[in-house]
């Protein structure tokens, strides 16, 4: 059993563009809390967390940018072409990043908690675990993933998979294997095919006075089988170009989540938005033409915001669309600023606004709470 007493832990781990995300994400929709580790691994060394000096005392100050960060990219190429510098830094990640997950592990809410990890298996986190999967693919899904999601060149993405561990070596050691080779339906059947097989008793996907509050708002949070729902809505409200199809929402489940506003069946408004690294980002809104948005707009806001937090959020940022741009007293008295990326204080959500943001686009901040899981020391 794992460290954490309630608590029933799946270790989630595979190589390097398998796809676990997409299944963590999958298994947080089913009601579990889920610790992205090898986020949390880059974090740890951020300029604001206490791993940032004994890297620069390690491999020296070459590895910052011109702005004082450790430029990751440079590091990853030393160390992925140096097993001897890789076990170094691991020496001064992995402590730091065990501590982290102790920390939201232990102060989540829910009972089972997933935690990814690509070195699970090679680090004290497998202990932690109840129950260990895997996820796998091809290795020419795996090049493509890299090539396509994170702009790596082919020979990049090549020397990346091998310098990992074969898979078979995780396959072995696993309890639950998950094939994502398909559809992301294919792979969602999968995920709940197996989550029903632990039978595991989990908390209400909110506390009874959130969920009253939203339900009397008309306010819920959709499902897959809403996808049909959803793309039909945005496709009408944000004339969307090439239109939508029920497979685009079902792919985006494996990123984001959807809030509903409706009246009765009547379907009004929906809210897009992702946590990643204990930031909540909102990417999608669109209302019905007939309602007013300062009317709105406030519950739907404010329940994102109570599902970040049951997710130990720290910040949430808002992609604001042209349309919603004037309301600057309604997102002023919701707690929002306009928000530069060089006045956020910490890496972590500097990183978050860059990547919600698309030239030209206002983006929103509101911290979310004072603690934080990763300090300097």
């Amino acid at each position: 059993m794992s460290k954490w007493v309630g608590k029933f832990v799946i270790g989630l781990t595979g190589n390097i563009g398998t796809g676990k995300s997409s299944v963590r994400r999958m298994l947080e929709h089913l009601g579990a809390y889920g610790i992205d580790a090898d986020a949390l691994s880059h974090r740890v060394i951020a300029r604001d967390a206490p791993g940032y000096q004994p890297v620069i005392n390690t491999f020296g100050s070459w590895v910052l940018t011109a702005q004082k960060e450790i430029d990751r990219a440079r590091l990853a190429r030393l160390v992925f072409s140096d097993p001897e510098a890789l076990q170094r830094l691991e020496k001064i990640v992995h402590p730091l990043v065990e501590q982290a997950v102790n920390y939201l592990a232990s102060h989540a809410k829910q009972p089972v908690v997933v935690l990814e990890a690509i070195k699970l298996l090679e680090s004290n986190l497998y202990s932690l675990c109840d129950s260990i999967w895997v996820v796998t693919t091809t290795p020419e899904n795996q090049i493509s993933r890299l090539v396509q999601n994170r702009g790596m060149s082919e020979d990049e993405a090549r020397r990346r998979i091998d310098a990992q561990a074969p898979p078979g070596q995780k396959i072995a050691m696993a309890n639950v294997i998950i094939q994502n080779d398909g559809t992301v339906e294919e792979t969602w059947k999968q995920v709940t095919d197996e989550w029903q097989r632990l039978a595991l008793p989990v908390f209400p996907e909110q506390p009874a006075a959130t969920a009253q509050t939203a339900a009397q708002a008309g306010i819920s949070r959709a499902k897959p089988k809403d996808a049909s729902f959803i793309a039909s809505f945005l496709n009408r409200t944000l004339r969307k170009a090439p239109p939508l199809t029920r497979a685009d929402i079902i792919t985006s489940f494996s990123e984001n989540s959807y809030l509903l506003l409706k009246t009765g069946t009547r379907m009004e408004g929906v809210l897009g938005w992702q946590v990643e690294n204990l930031v909540a980002r909102v990417s999608e809104i669109a209302l019905d033409a007939s309602l007013i948005a300062e009317q709105a707009l406030p519950p739907l806001i404010k329940e994102m915001e109570n599902a970040a937090k049951e997710l130990q959020c720290e910040a949430a940022l808002i992609r604001i669309p042209t349309n919603l741009e004037g309301l600057q007293e309604m997102w002023t008295q919701l707690g929002y600023r306009e928000c530069g990326v060089k006045s956020l204080s910490v890496n972590a959500w500097k990183e978050a606004a860059q990547e919600l943001a698309n030239p030209g686009d206002v983006v929103l901040f509101k911290q979310l709470r004072q603690d934080r899981v990763l300090r300097p020391i």
